[in-house]
């Protein structure tokens, strides 16, 4: 199964910018052979929507396994074979074969419920994979399953209770075997007093069950023959009276393998009957685990989206910039031999300053080539829907990624080197348009010096006619010169350290590269009169070019030393800075922890008073309903005065420290954007909430209450802060409660389950429940104290019906619980 591709381009340089060994090394990271062939398939479009969908699923699998990924994509397979042959009128698949399709259709359903109803935390991870799979989530295998499910054997075989007709004759088999053992046994017993049997044990021969008889007592044991041991000496008889049971045996037999047989039909038939499901399943699934495999590819390589085409801004399309790009084969490869690789970074303006093309020049082994293959790479990477290894990128949509890279000498066409580069040069000049990416190597090598630069201006000029995006490598003055003359060309230069002898890596940008070629043969060991000799050989001109270009050199790197320091220096202010703010933070959490202990003990001292003085109070009255109506008041009335005070000193703290922030850092309410957990006024019902999550840019969802509602943003004002109401100010029924900010309706369950306990116990805790979920602002609360005898259903329901809480007491249908529970309605 293949990725379905559409507007492939119409050439992108396969070989020469390995795209074939990124491909498979990507398809190294699948689970299953599904994935596996559709990452060798994969190959670059010029098709936006279709790059922005891979963009999307992409982006989505890395969120997955970054949560965990509760999918594995292990074992997957191609189902179509089965699928066409289940199709055939009257096939019956093999229970292994069927099996196999078991196991998929589950893969398929387990991949929709994932996707239909994620799990907690996976919601925002499965956007656009949900509409990927929008056909699988309209899909329902359930019959399939339950046709399938538990009636095939790990081996193969149907499970007895496959059908309740197998289920029959399984039975009816069992007891045949019993009835002819027994009549065997019976027959070996009364043979074996005159040694007439070989041995006691019974035997099958050809389906038939027999016992072994000594063959000179072969006529004296009645029966039919069948058969005997190598050696002559034992016959096995099957006796007169088994000859019944036995064809009774076969008959069974014959009806366990008819039955079987419909059982498989009717299988294939259900198989048949989803098979375009279970066919999507397979491309879904595989094109997922083809996703997972790039994700854990760009995690490994912290690979980034790049922006593709029309962008947010009118530019983007005439805009290629790659900052911090790196050749993920060569890090990859440099990786393992414990070295690091150097970043890419290449701006290409768009808009009057426009520059599409580039010339790169500099030593050999500084990383022209290596530049070349980096860009075309990511090209064809970012158009194929993948990540990007690099910090960010920004391409434009190429229609064809030409390049003539290395060594094209071809022997079987009689070319050499230099006449393959210009046999190639020619196709590409002739194909190239405005929205192509054309990269050269070299070029103007092999060949005369004087008459190659001539050339290479030429085709140079051609390119940029043409309007290509074209980068080009060289070591020729000419060429350099070319592009300091052209508005709409950019000099580039890799680096080399000529103190060390060995490349940078790195590529400047605006200036040309010194080919260095007599220094480096000079600190090489060279002999110095040859060198100074090839020195006399340069004419003037050329050996002014040189100095100016090392000069040139030598103050760009003083610069980048110079501008590494001062970022350096502002690395370590900000880090002192950061200090300093930690140590102030660190004090004052300590003053905010000793103020905590001694509103703490100021709290339970007051709780302790208070207790004392409500049992004095209780212990004076004779009517006990009163006293505990005291203590149960009292206890409501503390527990809110706890939490009003605690709720009041975390206030208190909050406004603290944000007073004690730079001016400059808070913002005032009404600059601040709206922010989840944000109090909110609803205008339309003129009610108080809370932000809980925004959907879009369009609508909220925000908790109000024990009720949770999605509002469109115009709808919402946030409340300023003399706005809201505190603890010790919101009210509920016309009595002023506590609800401290902390504490939320999903603090307290909507139900409470007390079966099993005694009518005093469940009593006393069903109280306290009532009062946690009063406070937490329950409308209602449902309560599970099951059926049983009723002694504990009408004392709770005549207990509730007094409760000063509560306003109503019922009874919920059937289907809920029935007499087994009780709906409890509470006061507002």
């Amino acid at each position: 199964m293949q990725p379905s591709i559409p507007s492939a381009l119409s050439e992108f340089a396969i070989s020469a910018l390995q795209w074939e060994q990124l491909r498979e090394r990507l398809a190294a990271r699948t689970m299953s052979p599904l994935g596996h062939q559709w990452l060798l398939a994969l190959a670059p479009s010029s098709d936006s929507e279709w790059i922005y969908s891979q963009q999307a699923r992409n982006a989505e699998l890395r969120r997955l396994i970054s949560a965990g990924m509760p999918f594995n994509f292990r074992g997957i397979f191609d189902p179509t074979d089965l699928l066409d042959q289940a199709r055939i009128e009257g096939t019956a698949l093999e229970a292994l074969e069927l099996r196999k399709l078991l196991v998929h259709a589950e893969r398929v359903e387990a991949w929709r419920a994932l996707v239909a109803e994620p799990p907690a935390g996976l919601e925002e991870a499965l956007t656009a994979t949900r509409a990927a799979a929008f056909a699988l989530l309209e899909a329902d295998l359930q019959p399939l399953l339950r046709a399938i499910q538990g009636k095939i054997e790990p081996d193969g075989s149907l499970a007895d209770d496959a059908s309740p007709e197998l289920a029959r004759i399984r039975r009816a088999l069992e007891r045949q075997h019993r009835a002819i053992e027994h009549s065997l046994h019976a027959a070996l017993a009364r043979l074996a007093s005159d040694g007439s049997t070989q041995d006691s044990l019974i035997t099958v021969r050809g389906d038939r069950f027999v016992i072994p008889v000594k063959s000179e007592y072969k006529r004296k044991v009645g029966g039919v023959v069948h058969g005997s041991s190598s050696s002559g000496q034992t016959v096995f008889v099957e006796p007169m009276e088994t000859i019944e049971l036995n064809n009774e045996l076969s008959r069974l037999l014959d009806e366990e393998q008819e039955e079987i047989h419909r059982i498989l039909v009717a299988m294939t038939r259900a198989v048949a009957a989803h098979s375009p499901t279970l066919a999507l399943g397979a491309l879904i699934l595989g094109e997922a685990d083809a996703h997972q495999g790039v994700a854990r590819f760009a995690e490994d390589l912290n690979c980034v989206k790049p922006i593709v085409g029309q962008g947010a801004d009118e530019d983007t399309l005439s805009v290629f910039e790659v900052l911090e790009a790196r050749h993920p084969l060569l890090e990859l490869r440099l990786r393992d031999q414990g070295h690091s690789i150097t970043p890419l970074t290449l701006i290409l303006p768009g808009g009057a300053e426009a520059k599409h093309q580039v010339i790169v020049s500099g030593p050999n082994t500084g990383g022209k080539t290596v530049t070349l293959k980096t860009t075309g790479l990511l090209a064809i990477m970012a158009q194929s829907g993948l990540p990007v290894p690099a910090r960010s990128a920004r391409l434009p949509i190429f229609d064809a990624v030409f390049a003539d890279i290395g060594d094209a000498q071809s022997i079987e066409n009689n070319l050499s080197t230099f006449s393959s580069h210009v046999t190639n040069v020619d196709r590409i000049a002739r194909h190239a348009g405005p929205a192509s990416l054309v990269l050269l190597d070299e070029l103007g090598s092999a060949t005369d010096p004087e008459e190659g630069a001539a050339l290479a201006v030429a085709v140079a000029e051609r390119f940029l006619e043409l309007g290509c995006w074209s980068l080009i490598t060289t070591h020729l003055t000419s060429l350099k010169v070319y592009a300091a003359k052209y508005d709409g060309v950019l000099n580039a230069a890799v680096g080399f350290d000529e103190t060390t002898l060995s490349p940078t890596y790195e590529l400047r940008l605006g200036v040309p590269g010194a080919s260095s070629g007599l220094n480096i043969a000079a600190r090489l060991g060279l002999d110095p009169s040859i060198v100074d000799n090839a020195r006399s050989q340069l004419t003037t001109q050329t050996a002014d070019i040189a100095r100016f270009l090392d000069d040139l050199h030598a103050q760009l790197t003083a610069a980048n030393s110079e501008r590494a320091t001062l970022a350096e220096q502002q690395r370590e202010l900000e880090r002192e800075r950061e200090r300093l703010a930690k140590e102030g933070r660190i004090e004052q959490q300590q003053r905010t922890r000793d103020l905590e202990r001694k509103l703490e003990a100021m709290l339970k001292d007051f709780e302790s008073r208070l207790t004392d003085m409500v049992k004095v109070i209780a212990d004076k009255t004779s009517d006990k309903a009163l006293a505990k109506r005291i203590t149960r008041d009292a206890a409501v009335r503390l527990a809110g005065l706890r939490r009003e005070t605690t709720g009041e000193f975390k206030t208190a703290v909050a406004d603290a420290q944000e007073a004690a922030k730079p001016a400059a850092a808070r913002p005032t309410e009404a600059e601040r954007e709206l922010a989840v957990g944000d109090a909110v006024m609803l205008q339309t019902m003129q009610r108080e909430a809370r932000i809980d999550r925004f959907i879009d840019d369009k609508m909220v969802e925000v908790v109000m209450g024990s009720m949770k509602m999605r509002v469109p943003r115009t709808d919402v004002r946030r409340l300023q802060r003399h706005e809201i109401e505190t603890p010790s100010t919101k009210r509920r029924g016309g009595v002023t409660v506590s609800s401290a900010a902390h504490e939320s309706p999903s603090d307290v369950s909507s139900e409470i389950n007390v079966i099993g306990r005694k009518a005093d116990e469940a009593e006393s805790e069903v109280e306290r429940y009532i009062e946690q979920a009063y406070l937490a602002g329950h409308r209602s609360v449902r309560i599970v104290h099951g059926v049983g005898m009723g002694i504990l259903r009408r004392t709770l329901r005549d207990f509730l019906r007094n409760h000063p809480h509560v306003t109503s007491v019922t009874e919920p249908p059937y289907n809920e619980g029935g007499q087994g529970a009780t709906i409890v309605e509470l006061r507002q």
